[in-house]
């Protein structure tokens, strides 16, 4: 395999800031996810058990039922207008919770038609079509393309980054390989790699390794402050999902952290197309 980046090594790089002088471009993601029962990839809280697996379906439903509209008041109050990664799936399933999204300042991310697909599992020839078909539905929608996409369940083929150039994707949100962004190489083109916690993530360490909320928070705390002390223009992300984080006994914990973060000098609470626009006004801000 031949990565799509070249190697940078942190100390030999420009030291400088975001706008405003900041340190740290803090950007959080909240995932509104769709899937189909009983079909396909599931996250479940529960062992799956035979169809029909209500359990672990109401589990996931909850997010677009009541998660998603705590986080985004949460965020809201603490002045972050967060990434929604979206299965386009949920403009059928739940319109509400994009009015909500819209409402809270929201950047739509593409992330797929359903969480139960993965770019793996299209047949050939169907991932170019998959991913522009994404792209169309939320332009539609929203009136305007989305700037950029995160693989459900993270999954890339060997020409998933030449697809999305191809479909109009400018950056990616889905790789932790720097903590400034990192230009891809991809197709014809490049992408920008926009710094996704991989461990910063409720799905991979509250669900997947059980780490408790208030533990999560502290991840949070620690994270900023070291990145604080960075000399060079660095990204902080966390990832939330409207099903995990959206449960009250575990928002409370993120969202009193994110405060913390959000309020503190050097910190610039960003979306991903304003890094971009960043970076492209700016290119010593980003690597490659």
């Amino acid at each position: 395999m031949t990565l799509p980046w070249s190697y940078s090594a942190l100390p030999a790089r420009h030291a400088g800031t975001w706008p405003n002088g900041a340190q740290v471009a803090l950007w959080v993601a909240v995932g509104v996810e769709s899937y189909r029962p009983d079909d396909g990839m599931t996250e479940d809280i529960l062992p799956r058990g035979a169809a029909p697996d209500l359990v672990n379906t109401a589990w996931r439903d909850y997010g677009n039922r009541a998660g998603a509209f705590r986080l985004f008041d949460r965020l809201a109050a603490v002045g972050i207008r967060p990434a929604v990664l979206l299965n386009t799936d949920v403009y059928d399933e739940a319109p509400e919770v994009l009015t909500a999204a819209r409402a809270a300042g929201a950047e739509i991310v593409g992330h797929g038609r359903s969480n139960s697909d993965s770019l793996t599992a299209l047949p050939e020839g169907a991932e170019a079509g998959y991913v522009a078909g994404v792209l169309s539905r939320i332009a539609a929608e929203e009136g305007a393309a989305p700037g950029g996409w995160s693989s459900p369940w993270l999954a890339h083929t060997p020409t998933s980054l030449a697809s999305l150039q191809g479909a109009g994707y400018r950056y990616l949100l889905d790789l932790r390989l720097d903590d400034q962004p990192v230009w891809l190489r991809a197709g014809a083109g490049r992408l920008l790699s926009i710094p996704y916690a991989a461990e910063l993530n409720d799905s991979t360490t509250m669900i997947g390794r059980q780490a408790d909320a208030r533990s999560f928070a502290a991840m949070i705390r620690d994270e900023a402050a070291e990145l604080l002390a960075s000399k060079h223009p660095v990204v902080m992300s966390v990832v939330l999902h409207s099903f995990i984080s959206g449960q009250p006994w575990r928002l409370r914990p993120v969202a009193q952290a994110l405060a913390e973060v959000a309020g503190t000098d050097g910190v610039w609470c960003a979306t991903p197309s304003e890094i971009y626009d960043a970076v492209l006004a700016d290119p010593a801000l980003a690597v490659g």
